[in-house]
């Protein structure tokens, strides 16, 4: 902004004139953008409010869906390993379930997946477990790779 220290009519003018020049442009942008700002957030309001009932109503009914759909509890098997064998030798269980073997044996052995669709355990002394979680459906066969002939099956479904 200019400014002068002169008392003349027109010095004074010139101090004021870029002020109120910037405050007409401002008053402008202002009157210009309010409608506009006025509409924006009408608009933006309708859109929210369509976006809300638009949610609200594909969740509508499935509550019983997410009910059925909710975590299934835990289940925990056991499989004793005893006298060189796997005892059940085959488990049928959901998805989710968690298989524990426990040597009772007193010799180690090594729970291990015969297609390699999990990971082997390390080797099992008398009183110590093993433990894995089917996750995915289908047909598990395992033995014991230091006594390949124990050998069982888990079937998840």
């Amino acid at each position: 902004m200019t400014s002068s220290l002169t008392s003349s009519p027109g010095s004074t003018h010139l101090m004021f004139a870029s002020a109120v020049h910037h405050q007409k442009h401002t008053t402008r942008r202002v009157s210009v953008l309010c409608p506009l700002l006025r509409h924006l957030n009408t608009g933006t309001l309708a859109f929210a409010m369509f976006v809300a009932v638009a949610l609200l109503s594909s969740t509508h009914g499935k509550d019983s869906e997410t009910r059925a759909s909710a975590p299934v509890k835990a289940i925990k098997t056991e499989v004793a390993i005893d006298n060189f064998s796997f005892s059940p030798n085959t488990l049928t269980l959901p998805a989710r379930a968690t298989v524990t073997w426990t040597s009772h044996d007193n010799v180690p052995h090594v729970v291990a997946s015969a297609d390699n669709q999990f990971q082997k355990s390390a080797g099992l002394k008398s009183g110590q477990s093993f433990s894995h979680t089917f996750v995915t459906t289908g047909t598990y066969s395992y033995f014991c790779s230091i006594h390949p002939r124990m050998t069982g099956n888990i079937i998840v479904k």
